[in-house]
């Protein structure tokens, strides 16, 4: 079964997609960009405050789902520029502790003008 996963604790979709789409027992989310909830506006002037708030929505879009940070498997990361990597790791892993697969790689461009991108797969433990 497909469920379609939604919470009004993470930005809505700015396009024709889920925040994020659970199958069985994974997850998987949709790109999340540094928009607040509240204003519906980007926020943060830099990778790292853009990257605290991609967290708490990636957070809230998982938790929505029954998943958490902790349960991510793989992680795909979209950087505006390279040069940005060390910092938006310093936050990344932060959040991301177990150490999942991951892509980083630079965009060219990403939506709404922000700095960084992620999405994740993760996969609740069957009880």
């Amino acid at each position: 079964m497909i469920e379609k996963i939604f919470t009004d604790k993470a930005p809505a979709a700015i396009g024709p997609y889920s925040q994020a789409i659970k199958s069985g027992n994974t997850v998987y989310t949709s790109g999340q960009i540094a928009i607040s909830p509240e204003s519906g506006v980007l926020v943060g002037d830099n990778v790292k405050e853009q990257t605290e708030q991609v967290m708490a929505n990636l957070s809230a879009v998982l938790s929505a789902a029954g998943a958490s940070l902790d349960s991510i498997v793989k992680t795909t990361c979209f950087l505006s520029d390279m040069v940005d990597f060390a910092d938006f790791n310093e936050v990344y892993s932060k959040y991301i502790t177990s150490a999942p697969a991951r892509s980083c790689i630079a965009a060219k461009a990403l939506p709404k003008g922000a700095l960084v991108e992620v999405e994740a797969i993760a996969v609740i433990d069957a009880e």
